[in-house]
């Protein structure tokens, strides 16, 4: 088992790095007034560490008998009838799902399949009807139509459902799902909370740690947390004793980005931004967010331009994540990005050196 899955806090009683966050959840628990809640924060902070302990607090060990199922379901769509494959983890007392994975299909599955499970209440073991509790993950990244169609859910269900909704950024959620739920923003841990987590984990694997080695990996974590504990464990497998001045290896996709954006400025041709098309391809094979692609990217370009282009590159590079978002296709935009640098980078060459 990876680290980050076995050291991974499972009571809001053991959550150390949002410890005021986890004792107002239970809390509100307690008191048995948990209303619709919707947690935002950076990626590797510790929402679904957060949101899975909440989940045991209000339904005790059978929240841990989770079954993983891949179903298809029909839709009606208008005229028709469409298929919609959707991956659910579930227990007798809630479900996890991530609308977004159906793209421009996902307002359907808000209307109609998060409808019909948040109609199914499950029975306790006295007999009586509880709480179903559904937990949404990426709603940021909803369309502004399933959004709405969440809103309605969110209101006709109310009195026996309970959402947990889960993003990055609140500001792509509308303002009437955030009015409907307690907003609950969970901040990046700081490097100190990093440091203080990879000694614990240090400690109990009984690894000896050199001075300042678990500060920069901290350091380099960019503030997330899952982040830090995967490179400690990739250390751990590479060398091991650690010694003071060993490398942190970057993530395997972010060296892939550099070397594509070398390639980038090396040659500007139809020829290489074909080639280049095929590595961002494989970068998003592998589920790398499109987003997350387009922004390392324009960090790994900036960093080998003159200052005069800088600016003229972020404004396009804001322009095509907008596109983006509002289209189906992520290779189209992050590709016609790096048409429009190579653009731009020649005419800059031959201006300047003639």
């Amino acid at each position: 088992m990876l680290w980050v899955d076995k050291y991974r806090p499972k009571t809001l009683d053991q959550i150390t790095v949002h410890q005021d966050v986890a004792q107002n959840l239970k809390k509100l628990v307690n008191e048995q007034d948990c209303p619709h809640l919707l947690f935002y924060g950076p990626s590797g902070s510790g929402k679904k560490t957060l949101v899975m302990a909440l989940i045991r607090q209000m339904f005790g060990p059978s929240a841990d008998k989770v079954k993983v199922e891949n179903k298809t379901w029909k839709v009606d769509a208008g005229t028709r009838t469409i298929d919609i494959e959707l991956t659910t983890l579930s227990s007798a007392n809630h479900v996890e799902l991530t609308p977004s994975d159906a793209g421009f299909q996902d307002r359907y599955i808000v209307q109609e399949i998060i409808k019909e499970m948040a109609k199914n209440r499950p029975i306790d073991s006295k007999g009586k009807r509880g709480h179903k509790v559904l937990v949404l993950n990426d709603v940021d990244k909803l369309s502004r139509e399933a959004q709405h169609s969440l809103r309605r859910t969110m209101e006709k269900y109310s009195s026996y459902c309970r959402l947990i909704l889960c993003c990055n950024s609140s500001s792509r959620v509308t303002e009437a799902i955030r009015s409907r739920c307690l907003n609950v923003r969970i901040n990046g841990p700081t490097e100190e909370q990093i440091f203080k987590v990879l000694e614990y984990i240090g400690k109990k694997e009984g690894l000896q740690l050199p001075s300042g080695f678990a500060s920069r990996i901290a350091e380099k974590s960019n503030r997330s947390l899952r982040r830090a504990i995967l490179s400690f464990e990739t250390c751990r497998v590479q060398q091991y004793p650690f010694v003071s001045n060993q490398a942190i290896p970057p993530m395997d996709w972010e060296e892939y980005i550099t070397e594509i954006a070398s390639e980038i400025m090396k040659e500007q041709s139809p020829k290489r931004l074909f080639q280049v098309r095929g590595k961002l391809y494989e970068l998003l094979v592998n589920c790398i967010p499109p987003e997350i692609i387009l922004k390392r990217l324009l960090y790994e370009l900036l960093k080998k331009l003159d200052a005069e282009l800088k600016h003229e590159v972020c404004h396009w590079a804001a322009y095509y994540e907008h596109r983006m978002r509002l289209g189906q296709k992520a290779i189209f935009h992050i590709e016609a990005f790096v048409a429009k640098f190579m653009s731009i980078y020649k005419t800059f060459l031959i201006s300047t050196f003639g």
